[in-house]
């Protein structure tokens, strides 16, 4: 292996990935802001948080994978350069995502009294349930905000959204701290505050990003002459074909890790609120996975456009060799400081809090070794998924993800969780066995499929 020719493709591939990287980062900081400021009312309170945000992933999981199918179609049409292609994709893609984004607001605030049956603390479920409504009804600017994002991502203009993403984090910072505390005579709402500060911020990243992009010279052009005469039952129906398989793709994954938020509920309240901030950190370091997913479904695409098999093999080994050398400093890191990141999320000078809070830093500390050893598993299941939704394949690799996660890791986790010692850090090692089964199967995927179109291309 000649190392040089995927090195070289590294500065490239940084340039397209920093701005993903950086908003979804901005994404989650969303929920930083909301854990830190709500953890300092209880440990209640942060896991009603953590119960709520759960049912929200899921949501958002959906949206957030749905809109993926937008990006390659786009990147393949710039590769083309069909600028009638990217206009109409663009404009069926955001009609969809509307769509999506009223129904899965509808599906969360109808699925709230499962929280009921799911052997949660009651009080945790009394506080988690109005954090619900609210926050459910942000994910409508979430996955509209999503459909400008992927169009955008598509073009490879990746920084666009990072932008939008960062003046709504201050915008939220803003209304958490007044509306959770009550101070410069807003009212003191709680957990609520914090919702409300969510639902706001993410109205407003929506609307930064819509007068951003209709005022840049590289985007107006696509933004003229939407009629709903123009829409294409066939034009919906290919974008819904990629887009379904790549939203339960997430929805897979999404939904392994709020079984874990589950599981760690019903031992108790300071599992779960260990969960939390293992799972915070965690995601924390997976945004950055998720930039060199778009960038390989960006550059895979182009290279799909351009029938040009043998350079999209190598463009997208280079970006399966940075996630590596990247997750295995993040892994080390979580390694030198699994003992200290637990305490950021918690009130230490709360003297009533201390029982909970030591227990909660030993559990959570557990949690963040096993995250260590799973950080490129995860960052390699998620790249080869975006090189694949490059490929525009996505129907076996939904059944990889769903196999790896269910059939190998959600066992795995329930018992060695309940029927173990092992307990909180039991459910994670079974989040590490789907992951790495999913990394692997879809890695052998990838390789498969790009030589058999290597080779038919060279037949051709």
């Amino acid at each position: 292996m000649n190392l040089s020719q995927y090195t070289k493709e590294f500065s490239y591939n940084l340039q397209l990935a920093y701005p993903v990287i950086l908003g979804m980062l901005g994404h989650t900081l969303i929920g930083i802001v909301d854990n830190f400021m709500v953890g300092n009312l209880g440990s209640t309170e942060l896991a009603a948080v953590s119960l709520g945000n759960s049912f929200i992933f899921i949501g958002m999981s959906l949206g957030i994978g749905f809109s993926t199918a937008i990006t390659p179609f786009i990147a393949e049409a710039d590769a083309e350069k069909n600028d009638e292609k990217i206009r109409t994709t663009f404009h069926h893609g955001l009609l969809l995502c509307t769509i999506l984004g009223l129904a899965i607001f509808l599906l969360i605030v109808l699925a709230k009294p499962i929280m009921g049956l799911m052997n949660q603390p009651e009080a945790v479920v009394r506080l988690a349930s109005p954090y619900i409504d609210w926050v459910a009804f942000s994910l409508i600017p979430v996955v509209i905000f999503q459909g400008y994002k992927q169009f955008a991502d598509g073009l490879s203009q990746t920084k666009y959204s990072m932008y939008a993403i960062y003046l709504a984090n201050v915008v939220h910072v803003f209304f958490n701290y007044v509306l959770i505390y009550g101070v410069w005579g807003f009212p003191k709402l709680g957990i609520i505050g914090a919702a409300l500060g969510t639902v706001i911020s993410r109205i407003m990243m929506v609307v930064f990003m819509h007068y951003i992009m209709k005022h840049n010279v590289t985007f107006k052009r696509y933004f003229k002459n939407f009629t709903f005469e123009e829409i294409k039952k066939s034009i919906l129906k290919k974008i819904i074909n990629l887009g379904f398989p790549s939203a339960m793709q997430m929805l897979f994954e999404v939904a392994l890790f709020t079984a874990a938020i589950w599981l760690s509920g019903s031992l108790g309240k300071n599992s779960q609120a260990a969960n939390q901030i293992a799972l915070t950190l965690a995601s924390s370091t997976f945004m950055v996975a998720i930039g060199f997913s778009v960038t390989a479904m960006i550059r895979v695409s182009n290279y799909r456009g351009l029938k040009d098999y043998k350079e999209l093999i190598v463009v997208a080994k280079s970006i399966f060799l940075i996630t590596i050398m990247v997750e295995l400093f993040f892994g080390t890191l979580f390694v030198i400081s699994h003992n200290f990141l637990p305490h950021l999320f918690l009130n230490m000078t709360d003297s009533t809090q201390q029982l909970d809070n030591t227990e909660i830093i030993l559990i959570a500390s557990k949690l963040l070794l096993v995250a260590a050893v799973f950080q490129i598993s995860d960052g390699m299941q998620v790249v080869v998924l975006g090189a694949l939704r490059g490929l525009q394949d996505v129907k076996i690799p939904m059944y990889i993800t769903f196999v790896a996660y269910w059939i190998v890791g959600f066992p795995i986790s329930y018992f060695l969780g309940k029927h173990t010692e092992l307990g909180a850090t039991g459910i994670w090692i079974g989040l590490l066995a789907g992951l790495t089964s999913a990394a692997l199967f879809l890695y052998i995927r990838f390789t498969r499929l790009t030589k058999k179109l290597v080779l038919e291309n060279d037949n051709f």
